[in-house]
């Protein structure tokens, strides 16, 4: 008989970029990602890759196509990816680690009316990324 152990689902993002090699540099260096799995071809595209930071993680791949990106509209483009992280410090160093390594600054580290502290940025090829101290699913 073969035993199986049951585990929660968990959700992850995947992301396309078109310079996925400099992506990943990038996330590691501005978010503090850890790549902890990468597979090039040898055209020196990624096929697959997989980041990590705490427990949040994301898979990056080589864009050969020429995916559309969201247009803003307003202030957000209406999506993106958001990292849940242990205090209102963790949010505002990684807020300016973004900053410095180039992103574009949507929202300034600030307090929501729903109890969330969090900022937002786009990253080098315009994916958002919100990082707050709300964990999504329990209450504030």
């Amino acid at each position: 008989m073969t035993e199986t152990t049951e585990r929660p689902a968990s959700l992850h993002s995947y992301l396309a970029y078109r310079d996925a090699p400099k992506a990943l540099r990038w996330l590691e260096s501005a978010f503090g990602f850890e790549t902890v799995m990468e597979y090039p071809d040898d055209k020196g595209l990624i096929l697959h890759s997989e980041l990590r930071l705490g427990g949040a993680s994301i898979v990056v791949f080589s864009a050969e196509d020429d995916y559309d990106r969201a247009a803003r509209k307003g202030e957000t483009v209406g999506h993106g990816l958001y990292v849940s992280l242990a205090t209102q410090e963790a949010v505002d160093a990684v807020f300016a680690s973004a900053i410095e390594a180039g992103a574009t600054r949507v929202w300034e580290p600030a307090n929501t009316e729903w109890g969330n502290y969090r900022c937002r940025v786009d990253d080098l090829e315009g994916y958002e990324w919100t990082f707050g101290t709300h964990v999504p699913g329990q209450p504030s």
